[in-house]
């Protein structure tokens, strides 16, 4: 079973992923906050990370550095996920290697395709090709 790492502080966010990504049939990992994002990653190694970009602890930008900077982490795709409409986010996560951008609101079966993609890169392209 393919494992997503879930990164947002809002609750109710978090649990409507998490409730689709479990109908999908992956196993959750939920973290709330900068900190607990990267130490969950290092301890359960997921398939594919879904992170918001504003966060208690610091930003989605910081934790995808932090986690492309350690080997069990590196090559973990991110799904950067933000309800911010400031001008350059989706080019600042595209330099930096990210799988896909979503900007909330968005769809399940938006997110559902994102993951998929990213879970199985064989079946699509992952980077740049992601971002609209």
């Amino acid at each position: 079973m393919k494992k997503v790492l879930i990164v947002e502080d809002d609750r109710k966010i978090s649990l409507a992923i998490s409730l689709s990504m479990k109908a999908m049939g992956y196993g959750i990992v939920t973290a709330s906050d900068a900190v607990s994002a990267t130490s969950q990653a290092r301890k359960e190694c997921p398939d594919v990370i879904v992170l918001d970009i504003n966060l208690p602890g610091g930003d989605g930008f910081m934790v995808a550095n932090r986690l492309q900077s350690i080997v069990q982490t590196a090559a973990v795709p991110i799904i950067m996920i933000t309800a911010s409409r400031k001008p350059g986010l989706r080019e600042r996560a595209k330099a930096m290697g990210i799988a896909d951008f979503l900007e909330k609101p968005f769809g399940v079966t938006q997110l559902a395709d994102a993951v998929e993609t990213a879970c199985h890169p064989a079946n699509g392209m992952v980077g740049a090709a992601q971002f609209g």
